[in-house]
């Protein structure tokens, strides 16, 4: 686990490069351009939907569905991030999460071919899936606890891997998991939206591909729609870039120079709210209403021993059950400085209770806490209050 103090030093499996600038000053520092005199640090949104092209249509910008100055800097910008010292890599961003996984999975899979997916994932995946198979693609599931993906992995194309799992917060062993598929000739692609490139960096244990919302805490501010996909291989991302162009799933210029605007503050955002969805996790322990408290940062959480071989940091996301839907509701109710939403990740605290969207595998007073940057002591007084007033 990290800890800021550390500046983002992993004491378990990713690492940032040994003479490396930490994670404050890649944050700050990523994707800017060579600085030119009387010229903005960060350029501002190029809007354009073609360009001026005389001539053969040479030259990186041609037409705005291809190629965009602003997805330029922010593309780098996130790649310097999931792959610190890698010049290997490629970014693609797109108009949302949604995007970026659809463009993975329907550009590496074709008819015939197996695809392996968490049955505990994102509550999305379950339409992926029915596409999937609508094209004549085989889908498996299994947990994401217990590396049970493991055992449906004989003849697929690729896997598919949620780490820490959305909303369940399970986490599994990527390198485990990764040597596995690599073995049956199975690419790997990992979800990294709840741990962010400062949580965890999935290139960096094996996976093909890191794929993920930039909707959540890489932006942080609750107004950007944004996903991405970063790859080391360059047939498969010259694929998902083919998809990109084929569909049009391409992220608006201003959304694209929000995001990398907000990049500037994660480290700062992702200290501040992972450390206080700690101190809310250690609290809610001790409240006797609560069950299946889940926190890969807990030393008795299930996952915590993988989650601190593999992760920088644990996430912001807490997750936990109260006895009934109505005792939910009246928490939730109650709640003055966490707001009702179905997203996570902002600097604003949210909560809901997942069970009424009817997609996951959760009890009715399943809530799921997305801790914010509030004052750590203002937050966990306002969740006990409220538990009291849900409980009285």
């Amino acid at each position: 686990m990290s800890d800021p103090a550390t500046n983002g030093k992993a004491v378990g499996g990713s690492k940032r490069p040994a003479d490396g600038p930490g994670d404050g000053t890649r944050a700050v520092r990523a994707g800017l351009p060579e600085p030119v005199k009387h010229e903005p640090t960060l350029p501002g949104p190029v809007f354009a939907a073609h360009f001026h092209l005389p001539g053969d249509p040479t030259g990186p910008y041609t037409y705005g569905r291809d190629e965009n100055p602003t997805w330029t800097h922010l593309e780098r910008a996130i790649g310097e991030l999931e792959a610190p010292g890698q010049d290997d890599v490629e970014t693609l961003v797109f108009a949302s999460g949604m995007a970026a996984i659809s463009s993975v999975l329907f550009s590496q899979l074709r008819a015939g071919d197996t695809a392996v997916l968490p049955d505990d994932g994102y509550q999305a995946l379950p339409l992926v899936r029915a596409q999937l198979e609508a094209y004549g693609i085989k889908v498996r599931t299994a947990p994401t606890g217990g590396n049970a993906q493991l055992d449906v992995l004989e003849g697929a194309k690729l896997l598919w891997i949620e780490t820490p799992s959305n909303p369940g917060l399970d986490v599994c062993d990527v390198r485990r998991l990764v040597a596995a598929a690599h073995a049956r000739g199975a690419l790997v692609a990992v979800d990294n939206t709840l741990a962010t490139p400062f949580g965890q960096r999935p290139l960096e244990l094996g996976a093909d591909f890191s794929v993920a919302s930039g909707t959540k805490q890489l932006t942080g501010h609750g107004d950007v729609l944004l996903g991405y996909v970063v790859g080391h291989d360059t047939t498969a991302m010259t694929a998902v870039r083919r998809w990109r162009k084929i569909v049009g799933a391409i992220p608006g210029p201003m959304e694209a120079w929000l995001a990398h605007r907000s990049i500037a503050t994660l480290q700062l955002r992702v200290d501040r709210q992972d450390t206080t969805a700690l101190k809310v996790a250690e609290t809610l322990r001790r409240r006797p209403e609560i069950t299946g408290l889940r926190y890969p940062g807990l030393p008795d959480d299930p996952s915590h021993e993988i989650a601190s071989r593999q992760m920088l940091r644990y996430g912001c996301v807490v997750s936990f059950t109260l006895p009934s839907r109505a005792h939910a509701d009246r928490f939730l109710d109650a709640l003055r400085l966490v707001e009702g939403a179905t997203s996570f990740g902002g600097v604003r605290s949210t909560a809901e209770r997942r069970g009424r969207w009817g997609g996951d595998a959760v009890p009715e007073g399943f809530v799921r806490l997305s801790v914010g940057a509030e004052d750590p002591d203002d937050l966990v007084a306002d969740l006990l209050r409220a538990l009291d007033v849900a409980g009285g």
